[in-house]
């Protein structure tokens, strides 16, 4: 009896690791190591100082900077300027978002017909998505001109003048977000390409026979299987445009009308104000929308998904 309690009473022993453990905790750590270390010093450490330079009234290149807390935040959020960016940035975000989608998916569709030359067009839809940005916006900025420019010669054989699109704010903020929706509109149709040719044929084949028709097959049947990668698209395409800069910074120099939070960051340092402190303010005010939208999308869309 003594013996069974005392052996009950008796602290457990701790495992010791066996020599082909160690030996896997060694290479574990002699090949993430490398990697931990680097993604430290060239992801956090950066991060970390972002942050702290955003607590500074720091001009760029002044070797002195003055610690005002979160002063660069309050100005942000109560300037007129910093609710102009942020609307800029929501208005460009849903709008390039939801039209690569749109558009990427009716793309799709016709991508998917078995008919002669899909492969070429295949190709040339997602050409765009591979060429620079500077490139893209470089070419687009002489169709958009509004004296030499292609459109504009379009608009005068229609007997219409072309829009000042450069010079007039809201006007310059559709035209890069026609050219951003153009530039992403192949990646989209491709993802949503591979989707719809990994759909249960068999599925949609007693769909028709039960005479449901070609849109009633795809509403109620394609559509909610193809919701794991509409989610996946959602986020990438989302984290791409609210990181959208190299169109906007080649079609719009001074960000009159198309200053996104990324742009106005990078204006506020090297446009002319070199106000590095509130730009990283502005950085870190963008980190922190990133990481919100990630984790309500992953939180609550997901719950709307369906696994086949």
């Amino acid at each position: 009896m003594s013996s069974t309690t005392t052996g009950q009473g008796a602290p457990p022993r701790r495992r010791r690791l066996s020599g082909r453990g160690r030996r896997d905790a060694v290479w574990f750590l002699a090949l993430a190591l490398p990697n931990i270390v680097l993604i430290a010093l060239f992801t956090y450490r950066p991060l970390l100082t972002n942050v702290y330079y955003s607590m500074l009234d720091w001009t760029l290149g002044s070797a002195s900077a003055t610690f005002i807390g979160l002063g660069n935040y309050v100005e942000f959020f109560t300037s007129t300027a910093g609710h102009a960016s942020i609307r800029i940035t929501v208005v460009f975000t849903l709008v390039t978002v939801g039209g690569s989608m749109v558009l990427g998916l009716l793309l799709a569709l016709a991508l998917n017909a078995r008919i002669p030359g899909t492969a070429i067009a295949r190709s040339a839809a997602f050409a765009p998505y591979v060429l620079s940005g500077v490139g893209v916006g470089l070419v687009w900025l002489f169709i958009f001109d509004p004296d030499f420019g292609v459109l504009a010669w379009f608009l005068r054989q229609l007997g219409l003048s072309s829009p000042e699109w450069m010079n007039d704010p809201t006007m310059a903020l559709v035209m890069v977000m026609v050219v951003y929706i153009w530039k992403n509109l192949g990646y989209c149709a491709i993802v949503y390409l591979g989707g719809l040719q990994s759909l249960p044929q068999d599925v949609l084949q007693a769909a028709q026979l039960d005479g449901a028709g070609p849109l009633r097959r795809f509403w109620s049947i394609s559509l909610p299987l193809l919701s794991p990668t509409t989610f996946f698209l959602l986020i990438t395409t989302m984290l791409s445009s609210l990181q959208a800069f190299d169109i906007l910074r080649i079609m719009t120099p001074t960000g009159r009308g198309t200053n996104a939070l990324i742009f106005e960051s990078y204006l506020q340092a090297f446009g002319g104000y070199s106000r590095a402190g509130y730009s990283a303010a502005i950085s870190v005010v963008l980190f922190l929308m990133l990481i919100v939208i990630t984790v309500v999308q992953v939180r609550f869309v997901e719950n709307k998904v369906h696994y086949a």
